[in-house]
């Protein structure tokens, strides 16, 4: 049916209204891309006093705090990518459609969580529970990835009858009881270890043997609790970058006689590569930004340290502490100045290197003959 056109008398109102509508989009971009430009100009501006000041040797005052943020933003990444790739693949590729719709809308919502509240918790309820329970926290890093790993070989293994109540397609039900029961076995058994073999207190021997002085509030507090947050961003992205590979490219693969993990290997992960890098690249810009989970969960301690078990000091962190009382036109005031010129040149440019590898992804599936 050929829809009705418009009158002479309203053509040129819908004219006038699609200008007025395009012009307000059009400024609109031009104003945030000037407003970007000029935040820019103001952070040089104001750093540029620096080389008029005699003493240079300020600047190594930044060093402690630059390496805290990446030691933050790679505890964080350590924690987060592996979780999020890994639930993006089999959320993409694996999971029923049923289970899917109900799954992914809430691990989005997960983002919404202020970033406070995740560091409340992780400053007042996880430090102090890592603390007691060091071992235990530590053999959980490991076991629960070993114990995913087992069950998916016991899976294997099993009779194809038996397969059949526990279908691959939700196995993101049927893993929970599972890994509840490997937790609570790590739980019960890592003190009798660490009494028995470790002297009764791995913290004691970290510091007798090795030199290594436990904070309450660590680099691996704040991997857990940055990398929570950084997990809903990271697996959003690779999750529609993995699902908006073709079918026809897996199931060309799977009849040339690959495997199911072969086409998801060397096919839908090479496919998608572009916006799975993107997804990374915006989550580290993430981690690295992040101010309040640090400020909180972190001891706030400007250490040039690798150690995962002390505290650090983070450019964002330093900024929100000690600008409101820097002096105008000081040393201080120009230092977090340019701290905060760091932050926005590493930020523009991991946002921008996504941004372009985003291009490049929807480029290939028009390729592809994909969805573009």
């Amino acid at each position: 049916m050929i829809p009705p056109r418009l009158t002479t008398s309203r053509q040129p109102l819908r004219l006038l209204q699609d200008r007025v509508a395009t012009g307000l989009i059009t400024a609109g971009g031009v104003g945030v891309l000037m407003a970007i430009l000029a935040i820019g100009v103001f952070l040089v501006w104001e750093t540029l006093p620096l080389l008029a000041i005699g003493d240079t040797l300020a600047l190594a005052k930044l060093s402690p705090m630059a390496w805290g943020t990446l030691k933050a933003a790679l505890s964080a990444l350590l924690f987060a990518i592996p979780v999020a790739l890994g639930a993006a693949i089999y959320s993409a590729l694996f999971m029923s459609a049923r289970l899917r719709s109900r799954i992914k809308p809430t691990l989005e919502m997960m983002e919404a969580i202020p970033g406070v509240v995740v560091g409340f918790i992780a400053g007042l309820i996880l430090a102090p529970w890592v603390e007691r329970h060091l071992a235990s926290t530590l053999v959980l890093i490991i076991w629960l990835p070993l114990s995913a790993a087992l069950a998916g070989l016991l899976w294997q293994l099993t009779k194809t009858r038996l397969r059949r109540y526990f279908p691959l397609s939700w196995a993101g039900l049927w893993l929970v009881p599972w890994l509840a029961i490997m937790m609570a076995l790590a739980l019960w058994l890592t003190p009798w270890i660490e009494q028995q073999w470790l002297g009764g207190d791995l913290r004691l021997l970290l510091d007798q043997r090795f030199g290594i002085d436990y904070a309450t509030r660590n680099a691996l507090i704040v991997g857990i609790a940055m990398g929570f947050a950084v997990i809903p961003g990271i697996y959003s992205l690779a999750e529609d970058a993995l699902a908006d590979v073709p079918n026809t490219l897996i199931e060309g693969a799977q009849a040339l006689g690959a495997s199911r993990w072969q086409a998801l290997w060397k096919v839908a992960l090479r496919a998608a590569g572009p916006g799975v890098f993107s997804a990374v690249m915006i989550g580290a810009g993430r981690a690295v930004g992040e101010t309040m989970i640090v400020l909180m969960a972190s001891g706030n301690t400007a250490l040039l340290s690798a150690s995962p078990f002390e505290g650090m000091r983070t450019l964002s962190a330093a900024i929100a502490i000690e600008l409101p009382e820097a002096a105008p036109g000081g040393l201080t005031y120009h230092l977090l100045i340019l701290a905060a010129l760091v932050l926005f040149i590493f930020t523009f440019l991991v946002n921008t290197l996504a941004e372009v590898v985003r291009q490049r992804l929807r480029r290939r599936y028009r390729q592809m003959g994909g969805p573009s």
